[in-house]
């Protein structure tokens, strides 16, 4: 167990792959994440729409899990979830969450701080048809975040509601669906040499966005 601790000690890499300047970024935050995440895909990262979502509790204690990104234009940021889950029952309480993208590859990071809300069940609906039919299933068989009895009683329960809907036509469960995050800040960061990496804020102003180049 020391050398395990010694060896987490001495991990180091230091970046040094590109840089981030003020003058080279687009002043709509979007369209520079919209920039980034395209050169994500190019580079083949490893999930490139794979974020992690930190929620917290009414009284602040925080909780964070990977989720996957499924849309992004101006109005904001989009996951789907099962609105009863542990995330689902803190949103409900405290609408304010956190995502970060890692892209170690290019080794950059984008922090989006904002306040979540439903997206429509319309919207809802719509995306839940584009899935697999097993991922369908899957959203009618686990009531997320609860405790169960074994791995078989979800195999179980699974099978027991393919039975119900034989075809590609499941429906939408209500208590699954959509946020959508408003961001109100967003921040990119570049990894640099010796640690003194590149970090650029956006936060949005009276519906303007203002850039500060961060300390790292």
């Amino acid at each position: 167990m020391e050398d395990l601790r010694l060896y987490i000690n001495t991990l180091r890499h230091d970046f040094a792959k590109q840089t981030l300047d003020k003058k080279d970024v687009n002043t709509n935050p979007v369209l520079q994440f919209e920039k980034w995440f395209k050169e994500a895909v190019e580079a083949k990262v490893n999930e490139p729409n794979a974020m992690t979502v930190a929620t917290a509790t009414a009284d602040g204690k925080p909780s964070a899990r990977i989720l996957l990104l499924r849309n992004f234009d101006e109005n904001g940021f989009v996951f789907y979830t099962n609105y009863t889950s542990r995330k689902g029952e803190e949103i409900l309480k405290n609408p304010y969450a956190s995502l970060l993208f890692f892209w170690p590859e290019l080794e950059r990071q984008v922090r989006i701080e904002g306040k979540l809300t439903k997206q429509s069940a319309e919207e809802s609906d719509k995306y839940f048809q584009t899935r697999p039919r097993a991922s369908k299933l899957g959203a009618w068989t686990s009531e997320q975040s609860r405790a169960i009895a074994n791995r078989q009683a979800l195999d179980d329960e699974y099978e027991k509601i393919s039975q119900k809907y034989p075809g590609e036509n499941v429906p939408r469960p209500i208590y699954w669906g959509g946020y959508i995050l408003e961001p109100t800040s967003i921040e990119f960061w570049q990894g640099r040499p010796s640690r003194l990496h590149d970090r650029l804020l956006y936060t949005k102003e009276k519906g303007s966005w203002k850039i500060e180049r961060l300390a790292p």
